[in-house]
C-alpha cells in the first residue's frame, strides 16, 4: 500500500519574543526594518524547563485530540530533533512512554534540522511501503532559543521553537509521497552549527577555529549568513527540477509550493528566481519565525486551516539549511 499523510498538527510554547522586544534590546532595529527583513512577527519560545520532548508532547497530543487519531493504532515513532533533551536515551523513546504508545511501537530519533522533514516522511514511507509498519507517526521538535546567544540579532530574529505531528498511514486518501530526492553537502557544515555540546570539541577554544567566531561560548548557534544564503540559491532550483524531472511533471502541474520557511528575503529570492506566481507559493511564519524541522508541517496545517490546501491539490515539498542537507517531493493531498 502507497504511503500518505493522513493528518497533520502543530504545538507552540506559550513564551512569545516579538519585534518590539527585539527593538528594545536592539535599538538601532526598528520593529518595521525586522519585519521587513524576516517577514516574522513574533517567535514561540520555549520556557527554561521546556524542552523538546515536551514540545513534542504538546504536538502529538494535538495530532491525536483533533484528527480523533487512536494512539493505539500508530506503530512506529519517528522524532525530529536537533535540540534533544539528553545524549542518550534517544527523545523518541521518552515521547512514547509519555504519549502512551504502545510499548510494541518502533521508536529512533532523526537528527536533521531544516530537511528533516522531508527525511522523515522518507523514512516513514519506506516503513510503510516494504511492510514494517502500517501507521508512522512523525513528529519534529526543536528548541533553537536554547542555542542563541541574546547579544547575536541576526539568528535571535529569525528562529522559533516548535513542533507538529504528523501521521503517515497506507489507509485515507490524502496525499501519497512521490518522487522524493535528498542532498547533502557536508563540506559547508560550519556555515551552521552549535560547536560545542559533543564531544569532539572539548575545550571552546577549539570551537573559534571551527567557526571563526571568537566571540562565541561554543554553546552557541553560529550562522554564517551569507554562505547559507549562496547555499539556498545554489541547490533550490536544481533540486526542483530533479523533483519534477523524476515525477515526470512540469512547475505548470504543481498547484503549491512549500519550502522550508527560513525567512522571507531568502523565500521572495527564490520565489522570483523560479518565477512562481504568488498564489501558488506558501509562506508562513510571521507568527512562528523559523522552526527548523516544524516549518514546512506547520506552514502545511495553516495551508489547510487558510484553505489555501485542498483536497486534490499537488504539492512540492522542499526542506533545506543545516548539514548542509536538503530533500523535497511532491504529495497529492
Amino acid at each position: 500500500m502507497p504511503a500518505k499523510i493522513s493528518c497533520v498538527s502543530y504545538f507552540l510554547p506559550t513564551g512569545t519574543l516579538t519585534n518590539e522586544d527585539l527593538t528594545r534590546d536592539f535599538p538601532e532595529w526598528s520593529v518595521d526594518k525586522i519585519a521587513k527583513k524576516t517577514g516574522i512577527n513574533t517567535r514561540h519560545i520555549a520556557a527554561a524547563d521546556e524542552f523538546a520532548s515536551d514540545l513534542a508532547v504538546g504536538a502529538g497530543a494535538a495530532l491525536f485530540d483533533e484528527h480523533a487519531i487512536d494512539r493505539a493504532s500508530v506503530d512506529y515513532l519517528i522524532v525530529c530533533t536537533q535540540s534533544p533533551d539528553y545524549f542518550l536515551p534517544t527523545t523518541a523513546c521518552v515521547v512514547q512512554d509519555r504519549l502512551g504508545l504502545d510499548t510494541r511501537v518502533g521508536a529512533i530519533d532523526v537528527n536533521l534540522g531544516c530537511s528533516g522533514y522531508i527525511y522523515s516522511l522518507g523514512l516513514a514511507k519506506g516503513l510503510i511501503e516494504s511492510g514494517q509498519a502500517d501507521r508512522v507517526m512523525i513528529i519534529t521538535a526543536d528548541t533553537y532559543s536554547k542555542f542563541i546567544n541574546a547579544d547575536n540579532k541576526s539568528v535571535r530574529t529569525i528562529f522559533g521553537d516548535g513542533a507538529s505531528a504528523t501521521l503517515v498511514s497506507s489507509d485515507g486518501v490524502p496525499a501519497s509521497l512521490q518522487a522524493i530526492t535528498y542532498g547533502t553537502d557536508g563540506s559547508g557544515a560550519r556555515h551552521l552549527m552549535v560547536p560545542h555540546g559533543g564531544l569532539r570539541t572539548g575545550a571552546v577554544g577549539h570551537d573559534a577555529a571551527l567557526t571563526g567566531d571568537q566571540t562565541s561560548n561554543g554553546y552557541d548557534l553560529f550562522m554564517d549568513g551569507p554562505e547559507i544564503f549562496n547555499f539556498t540559491i545554489r541547490v533550490v532550483p536544481s533540486s526542483v527540477d530533479r523533483i519534477l524531472d523524476k515525477a515526470g511533471l512540469a512547475k505548470g502541474d504543481i498547484d503549491l509550493f512549500v519550502f522550508h520557511q527560513a525567512n522571507s528575503f531568502m523565500l521572495e529570492h527564490l520565489r522570483k528566481k523560479l518565477e512562481i506566481d504568488e498564489n501558488r507559493f506558501f509562506v508562513s511564519m510571521e507568527t512562528t519565525g523559523n522552526t527548523v524541522s516544524s516549518s514546512i508541517p506547520i506552514a502545511l496545517a495553516e495551508a489547510v486551516r487558510q484553505g489555501a490546501l485542498r483536497d486534490g491539490m499537488r504539492v512540492l515539498l522542499l526542506g533545506f539549511g543545516v548539514g548542509l542537507s536538503w530533500g523535497g517531493l511532491i504529495l497529492e493531498w
